[in-house]
């Protein structure tokens, strides 16, 4: 099975957090709930999320600040935005985009409109998270099949090493620590030593490599690991 899509929902209001996040999980999307701006920063940071969904009105940083400092930082700069608000007014959407959402829902709305408008938004800017076919370089993963191919040679791997290359061609050139990529493929609710992530790296590197390729996953000294085709 394939990492699923990571999304924070930053919301104060308990009712509709709790509402969000069932449906978002349901649609099959891995879902992490903040409660103020504050909590979502300290939760981005920790663990960089596939999109934000941003209430507008936040209690200690607001959604419109929150969009603006992660707007401000390189690794965050990208990151898909979705903001929630009650403010109809033209001004105040306009506001919202400028500052940095990629996209604008006003309260109160329907589920089936947010999730629409979330997958339309992933498959915008990634398109590798609502794809059932995906290509980094030479590499190409089937959803659909769980096939490997490089270079049109089929690649074995175990569960493990799929969904770690799954994952990195979902952020190519991002440096990942052993820690999210944990988090990320074995999930934060599982007790694994950091080091078991070399291991499967080890796998994977053997599996995509056989004997003559270049390796695409590059070991980045006291940070990680990151997936860059600059053979």
């Amino acid at each position: 099975m394939s990492v699923k899509p990571y999304i924070i929902v930053a919301e104060d209001e308990d009712a509709l957090s709790t509402l969000l996040q069932y449906n978002l999980e349901k649609e099959g999307y891995e879902v992490g709930v903040a409660t103020d701006g504050d909590e979502a920063l300290m939760m981005i940071n920790e663990r960089q999320p596939d999109l934000l969904v941003c209430d507008w009105m936040m209690p200690k940083v607001s959604g419109i600040e929150v969009t603006r400092r992660l707007r401000a930082q390189t690794e965050t700069r990208n990151l898909p935005i979705v903001m929630l608000t009650a403010r109809s007014e033209e001004t105040d959407r306009i506001r919202g985009l400028d500052t940095g959402a990629d996209d604008y829902v006003i309260k109160p709305f329907s589920m089936v409109e947010l999730v629409a408008r979330i997958r339309a938004v992933l498959r915008r800017i990634r398109p590798g998270l609502s794809e059932d076919r995906v290509i980094f370089g030479e590499i190409v993963i089937d959803r659909l099949s769980h096939r490997v191919q490089r270079s049109g040679r089929d690649v074995h791997l175990g569960p493990t090493e799929y969904k770690l290359l799954d994952y990195l061609m979902q952020h190519p050139k991002r440096v990942f620590s052993r820690e999210q990529l944990l988090d990320a493929v074995w999930g934060n609710d599982v007790y694994v030593e950091a080091r078991t992530v070399d291991v499967h790296i080890g796998r994977l590197r053997k599996a995509l490599n056989g004997d003559t390729d270049y390796d695409p996953i590059r070991t980045v000294r006291s940070a990680g690991y990151s997936l860059d085709m600059q053979g």
